[in-house]
Order: structure tokens, then sequence, then C-alpha cells
């Protein structure tokens, strides 16, 4: 029997059910939150992560995979709460969000050093609780893997290697840099088939794609409703993938925010109208079971791959 670590607890990996395995019910600055909290509101904060959870809940969906590390405003009693209130099985992350720096702690510490803090949070707890990571999560973008960012995921592959959680990426497929990413786990000796390259939905290179995939990795086509390329167009690289029956190799999410300060409300709303977490299983999945894509191919991409990314087959 394997279990997994969710934010209430061990959890029978069987038990999973239907999961969206890139969704945000709080992201927040995490120097604002800490220094000047008065600026936000909490209550209607935790009420839209519960409106969150609970919509997708009533769309059949049993288990969110937060990734919410340091640098995003990780909160595990916020989730904690959320989870005891809608019942909904979250399962949160350890590691480090950030585009070209880490703290100044983490520059002037070994990379075993930063890879025993993750390990930390997997095996021990987080925040000085007993809430438990159930995977990784380390990020690169356009600036590419500075040398700061190489010594997180070095540190993320060093945790994965002493307890076995898989890793989940941010990337960057304008720049293909998740090849790179795959190449420093490869250098540490990362199963690979432990491995999600976030992000690889927002390209249209199929070659690209095709070259993590070969590497054994699974790849998120997690952004819909969002991001760089419009649904249409998702959809057209998502189904020349399952043509080539590839769907045990791919997760579908939204990378949806309940909560984010990085922006306004009004700005989000200009530049992600109906940006919505219900907006995969309500939009996306009518279009493609009328483009032929079976209810197996779904149940796959939906049920069973998390499964086995957490299993690392």
């Amino acid at each position: 029997m394997v279990s997994i670590n969710t934010v209430t607890g061990k959890l029978n990996i069987k038990d999973l059910g239907c999961t969206l395995v890139h969704e945000h019910l709080l992201l927040r600055s995490e120097v604002v939150t800490f220094q000047f909290p008065h600026l936000y509101d909490e209550d209607v904060i935790y009420k839209k992560a519960v409106e969150g959870a609970n919509a997708v809940k009533s769309q059949g969906v049993k288990t969110i995979c937060d990734p919410t590390v340091v640098g995003m405003g990780r909160d595990v009693r916020f989730l904690e709460r959320v989870a005891n209130e809608t019942d909904m099985q979250i399962v949160t992350a350890t590691g480090i969000y950030s585009f070209t720096d880490i703290p100044y702690y983490f520059q002037n510490r070994e990379v075993d050093h930063m890879a025993e803090a993750f390990i930390h949070d997997i095996e021990k707890g987080i925040q000085n609780t007993n809430i438990k990571a159930g995977f990784l999560k380390c990020s690169a973008d356009a600036p590419g893997l500075t040398q700061d960012l190489e010594k997180v995921f070095r540190a993320v592959a060093r945790a994965h290697r002493s307890t076995g959680v898989p890793i989940m990426t941010h990337s960057h497929p304008e720049t293909k840099n998740g090849l790179n990413q795959l190449a420093i786990f490869e250098e540490e000796g990362v199963n690979l088939k432990s491995v999600m390259i976030g992000h690889t939905g927002d390209s249209t290179d199929l070659n690209y794609i095709n070259k993590i995939l070969d590497k054994g990795a699974y790849i998120g086509m997690d952004r819909f409703g969002q991001g760089p390329l419009p649904a249409a167009k998702r959809n057209e690289v998502l189904l020349q993938l399952l043509k080539e029956g590839l769907e045990k190799r791919i997760f579908l999410s939204q990378d949806y925010c309940c909560n984010i300060d990085w922006y306004t409300q009004e700005s989000i709303d200009e530049i992600i109208p109906g940006w919505s977490i219900r907006f995969l299983i309500d939009e996306i999945l009518p279009q493609l079971q009328k483009e032929g894509v079976t209810d197996q191919q779904i149940h796959t991409m939906m049920h069973e791959n998390v499964q086995n990314w957490f299993i690392g087959i």
C-alpha cells in the first residue's frame, strides 16, 4: 500500500480520485504579507478558497495539488483549514519559486543544506506543524537556470532521491528550458518518471514536447484558461498528442489562483476574462469529447496519471 502526504494526513494513493494537479488556493507576496498584514482581508481570502474548492468538488474532483512554495506565500495552516471545511484532499509542496535569485540564507549555504530543509518539510512537517509536503516544486522562466536556480533544482533532486516524492517544475517552453531542467535531474540521478515539466502546454512545438516525453517525464497541459495560448490552440496540441497515444504522460489542470495579490482584480478581469477554477471540466473536457477524446483517455489524465507520478512509473 502506497500512501502520500496531504495537509490533513496520510492518504492511500488509490483514494486520490479525480485530481487537479496544479491549482493555487492562496498565492501572495510573502514580504508584503509579513510586513503589511493590514492590506489583506483574511475572511474574504478564506471564503474565496473555500468557494473554489467546493466548486471543483461539485464537479467530481477529490484532490487538489497546490504547488505554492517558498516565494509564493505558502501557508499550510490555511490549506488545512480549507481542507477541513470542504472535505477536499489537498496536497501541498516544498521547494522554492523564483525566476532569478533565492534568499540570501540559501545563497550562502550548500546545496545539501537546502535539500535537508525540503526533506524536513516532507518527513517532519512544514512551518513548525505536522503538516507534511507531498511533492517538490522548483521553477525557471525566461532568464533561464541562473546559478541560484540551479542550486534549487539540485536540492530538489536530492530531496527527491532521499524521500521518493515526485517533482513538479515551472518551465518556460518558449526557451525550451524544460530540457535543461531534465538535464540537471539526470545528472543528479532523479527518476525522470517522477518529474512533471509544468506549463509544457504553453508550447505548440511538438518536437520540443516529444523530446520531453521521450525522456520519460510527464508534461503539464496545466494552464487552461490563461497564459500565452488560447484554449483552442492548447486543444489542438493536446489532440495531436492523444492521437499519438501519449495520454499516460499528460496532466490537465489550470494553474488557477483562488487568491493572488500579484495583480489587482481589475487587471486580472481585463487580462484573463472569465478565468475560473471550473473552466477545465465545464468547458474544455466537453470540447475534447466532441473531438473524439474518449472517457478512458480523460480518466487516464485526470485519475490514473497522478497515482503513477507519485509512484514514479
